[in-house]
């Protein structure tokens, strides 16, 4: 039930969220000012993530994760009439910000109270292969909801009837996860009181606050990059198709990989996945610096880097948290990543958004011309890298060394040579008894 509802929940981001927010700051024509602005918001939400918490464990995981994602999920009926009711410009730019503003509160206390409850649902031996094959099947309904709102944002005239269905879908898809929701099971906990001391502890505990600072520096890394949609439809050309091709390449590669990773979590821990990933992800800007209009084919190795590392790098994220943490202080502990993960998006996401004004619009750079975001790009990855250096300094309970993910991956890949062996020397057999008989 719960990977029938992230499937769906996918299909409400693709009509709600990513590209057809992207195409909604267009069809409004907000400035990159604003731009950065909405692209902040989401992580801006997070610093509620300490009284969410607080309101989660007062009234229990399922009740609050209802109540807050049925909610968050129904507010773009509010987009679905704004082309048709006659509002000055600057009024719609502002209710799409607000829309945008408020769906991102909801979504914080959702998220919170949905992640503590599958936290006590799923078993922690299992987590890791469970939640990877529930990515891979989200990457499946990620792809066709990215694949369809892009064909009907591209192809399906005028732009503003188009947002507006997709708005009501988006309502539409969000009605179903509530109801897949409410029929999923939530174990027996006796609701104990928060208390201060709760609320404190993941700023206090040195192993807590280390994966906290590796997390703000990660978080940073990605609101310096958050203008990837804009510079593929203003820069590269790309259309909202050909995006949506790209995005739906990572998930196709996540949902290949995604499995692996969630096995290499339960085996050696959510700490040498992070820090494998991590690494591997700061590269990906290099290849952005390549890429131009009609020069697309960087991007294509970029998806298939960014698709398999991110896989990991996320089922790391999602497992950190919740292994650093008991069943009573998870909801806390899950808040303080998320209040300070958002925070460090929403800052270096506004700040972005300044800096794209204030830079040349090109620059000379190792004998090539690049332009501002690309720039940005590379700061971006800057950023990963210095992430991945503080995951080394994680202190993760039963996690292994890093060269217990290199043996796992060596060990994965001699069976699957001896897999095939076999049948490899089976087919070569006839052909080498007719060689030995013709000599």
């Amino acid at each position: 039930m719960s990977i029938a509802e992230g499937v769906v929940a996918e299909l409400v981001g693709a009509c709600a969220g990513g590209g057809t927010l992207t195409a909604w700051a267009l069809y409004l024509g907000l400035s990159p000012v604003l731009v950065g602005v909405l692209g902040a918001l989401p992580f801006a939400a997070q610093v509620l993530q300490i009284p969410s918490a607080w309101l989660t464990r007062m009234h229990g995981n399922r009740r609050t994760a209802l109540l807050a994602i049925g909610a968050s999920r129904q507010l773009p009926l509010v987009l679905v009439a704004l082309p048709w009711i006659g509002l000055s410009i600057d009024a719609q730019r502002a209710l799409l910000l607000a829309v945008a503003g408020t769906g991102s509160l909801l979504s914080v206390a959702g998220n919170n109270a949905w992640t503590s409850w599958m936290g006590e649902l799923v078993p922690d031996r299992i987590r890791g292969r469970y939640f990877g094959r529930r990515t891979a099947f989200c990457a499946v309904g990620s792809t066709l909801g990215a694949l369809g709102a892009g064909l009907a944002l591209d192809h399906a005239r005028p732009a503003g009837a188009v947002l507006s269905l997709l708005a009501l879908a988006s309502c539409a898809f969000g009605a179903v996860t509530c109801l897949l929701l409410s029929r999923q099971h939530e174990p027996k906990v006796h609701l104990v009181p928060p208390t201060f001391a709760d609320a404190a502890r993941p700023w206090t505990d040195l192993s807590a606050r280390r994966a906290l600072l590796f997390h703000v520096v990660w978080s940073a890394a990605g609101g310096v990059a958050a203008f990837y949609p804009i510079y593929m439809i203003a820069n590269l050309r790309m259309g909202f198709v050909r995006m949506a091709l790209y995005n739906g390449a990572i998930a196709a590669a996540r949902m290949l990989t995604s499995p692996l990773w969630g096995r290499a979590v339960d085996r050696v821990g959510a700490r040498p996945v992070l820090v494998a990933c991590c690494f591997g992800l700061s590269l990906s800007p290099v290849l952005w610096l390549f890429a131009r209009e009609g020069l697309l084919w960087p991007l294509a190795l970029d998806a298939v880097l960014c698709g398999t590392l991110l896989a990991g790098q996320s089922l790391g994220s999602f497992s950190l948290p919740l292994n650093l943490s008991s069943r009573h202080g998870r909801p806390f502990q899950l808040a303080a990543f998320a209040c300070a993960g958002g925070v460090a998006t929403g800052l270096a996401s506004a700040l972005n958004g300044a800096a794209a004004k204030v830079l040349p619009e090109m620059v000379g750079l190792m004998g090539r011309t690049v332009v501002s975001a690309q720039i940005l790009f590379l700061a971006a990855g800057m950023l990963r890298l210095a992430a991945a250096g503080l995951a080394l300094r994680i202190v993760e309970p039963g996690s292994r060394p890093m060269q217990a993910l290199g043996r796992l991956a060596l060990d994965g890949a001699l069976r699957t040579g001896r897999r095939r062996g076999p049948a490899l020397g089976a087919g070569c057999a006839p052909a080498l008894a007719q060689r030995s008989s013709a000599a």
